[in-house]
């Protein structure tokens, strides 16, 4: 089904199949490594952590005799321990999915009734092959099952009925504000009121503050707020990642 068109080239939403595997990977691993940095750059503006890098830079101008050069690497430290930790939380989450629900997608997704996965496929003249654009996947979710896992994913658990979980939203970067995002995310509308699911469920870390902004356009609004992530505690703490739980009514 033709979903857009611009500059004679169009969108399509299908079902995944097998031989999508590579690409819906190289896709995910992308779209989940291009927070590390936004992430990063977050925690750096913190005024906590602005303070600890301006006190060890001082520190380190004073226990090295007036060096510039140690008041810097004292401070580039500091950033240095910052970005690890948000680089582990990232690629933790990474690592987690892919050797899980992503390792076998037609036996997690497809062959489960009340789960589904898409992909949007770009298509040119015929000159070239159809590309893989973004993806999209649900997660049903009856009876307070929760079997999901990442950097902080919930589940439809409070007792208010069924639910889907929207999961792997991810969008190549020249594919964005083309409405792409927004249509893979009808699909999954689309899916879970077929199911006859009462909502749908998201969880946003904060650097994916375009995510935020186009759910909400779409009628999400946010339930809650924590920093739990699948990370040791000491690591989250430094990367001050917050997640955002994000609902619509269907």
């Amino acid at each position: 089904m033709v979903m857009a068109q611009k500059k004679e080239v169009q969108l399509s939403i299908r079902e995944y199949r097998p031989s999508d595997q590579r690409a819906v990977a190289e896709l995910f691993r992308d779209g989940v490594r291009e927070n590390i940095y936004p992430a990063f750059f977050q925690a750096m503006s913190h005024p906590d952590h602005m303070g600890v890098a301006l006190s060890l830079s001082v520190a380190g101008y004073v226990l090295g005799g007036s060096s510039y050069f140690q008041a810097l690497l004292f401070g580039a430290a500091w950033a240095g321990l910052i970005y690890f930790c948000c680089h582990e939380i990232y690629e933790g989450y990474l690592g987690r999915r892919l050797g899980a629900d992503m390792a076998d997608i037609p036996a997690n997704y497809l062959d489960i009734p009340d789960n589904g996965f898409w992909v949007a496929e770009a298509e040119a003249d015929g000159s070239q092959p159809p590309r893989l654009v973004g993806v999209v996947a649900v997660v049903g979710r009856r009876g307070g099952d929760n079997a999901n896992g990442g950097v902080a994913m919930g589940a439809v658990e409070d007792g208010s009925g069924a639910g889907g979980e929207l999961s792997h939203v991810v969008v190549a970067f020249p594919w964005r504000r083309r409405n792409t995002g927004s249509r893979l995310t009808q699909r999954a509308f689309d899916f879970c009121k077929d199911r006859g699911f009462a909502r749908l469920v998201l969880d946003v870390s904060s650097p994916q503050a375009g995510a935020a902004s186009l759910l909400r356009k779409m009628g999400f609004v946010q339930t809650a707020s924590h920093g739990v992530t699948h990370a040791n505690r000491w690591i989250a703490s430094l990367a001050r990642i917050t997640v955002t739980r994000m609902e619509k009514v269907l």
